[in-house]
């Protein structure tokens, strides 16, 4: 079976060029019909690939007809790419060419063995929930969506703000703090967990919310059903703040209400069999190295 494969990657250095090559070289070794992103077609380009015949789709609107896609950089070039994908569901399956992420999970090296792996059909598909956002205006074009989480935060300079939070419509909390996150279960491993907040099984079905640098430190991280409503009130002295959905971000005036709920669609990662999230956060987080030996 010939595997149709849009892929989507990360630009790289001079330095890296080789480690592209021997991956390309992979990819094209098992006759996969291949789309390229826009953007990472002309990076290709660039750096001298032959790959001016390879067919190219807008990053925009993202492919179609595929059987999945690729992300080749890291967690960041993952959640880049399902913003090419939406709610058109098209697995994806993360490539890591720098350190071990979480959702980029599959080295260069183990490429050649995942392709074997997925053109005889021995992968799973892990259905990951993502959250979205709304306000009165389209901040982010279409793709008010996130598979980590949603921020609400100060700017650089401003002094702290305050978020008057309500769950399904009952008020929660006003949080006097530099930020609010609001996590995915995936999204636990990432921002969430630096402020504080809990690991969760990335299949779970809720959502974490942690301020950040709360004023009271008896306020803590809470964890509700991701079928949740949330919406919250933003007060700032600069009259504006922050809001970022995974690495997107929008500084908008603080009049704003915003809802955050459930997409009514989910990402979907490809797991070849090897990839276990419990090894992941052991390798991730040192657990069990007795750091005296």
């Amino acid at each position: 079976m010939s595997l149709k494969i849009a892929i989507h990657g990360k630009p790289f250095t001079g330095e890296t060029k080789s480690l592209m090559e021997d991956l390309w070289a992979d990819i094209q070794a098992k006759n996969c019909q291949i789309t390229l992103s826009d953007i990472f077609k002309a990076h290709l380009l660039e750096h001298s690939f032959d790959v001016e015949q390879i067919p190219a789709y807008s990053s925009s609107t993202g492919p179609h007809q595929v059987d999945m896609a690729w992300s080749i950089g890291g967690d960041g070039t993952l959640l880049e790419t399902l913003t090419h994908i939406g709610d058109k569901m098209i697995p994806i399956l993360g490539i890591n060419t720098g350190r071990l992420g979480f959702l980029a999970t599959i080295s260069p090296q183990e490429v050649s063995q995942a392709l074997d792996f997925l053109i005889e059909g021995n992968y799973r598909v892990e259905e990951r929930g993502l959250v979205e956002v709304k306000t009165e205006v389209d901040l982010f074009e279409n793709k008010s969506f996130g598979l980590n989480e949603v921020g609400i935060m100060k700017t650089d300079t401003s002094s702290m703000i305050v978020i008057k939070a309500y769950v399904d419509g009952n008020y929660l909390n006003s949080y006097w703090a530099d930020g609010l996150i609001v996590s995915t279960a995936t999204g636990s491993t990432g921002y969430s967990l630096s402020v504080g907040g809990p690991l969760v099984m990335p299949t779970s079905d809720i959502f974490i919310i942690a301020p950040m640098s709360p004023h009271n430190l008896n306020v803590r991280p809470l964890v509700v059903s991701s079928d949740t409503h949330l919406r919250f009130e933003v007060s700032s002295r600069s009259q504006n703040f922050l809001i970022s959905i995974d690495s997107r971000s929008k500084v908008v005036d603080s009049q704003f209400s915003i809802e955050v709920q459930k997409a009514p669609f989910p990402a979907r990662l490809i797991k070849i069999p090897g990839d276990d999230f419990l090894q992941t956060l052991r390798n991730k987080l040192n657990w069990g190295l007795d750091a005296r030996n």
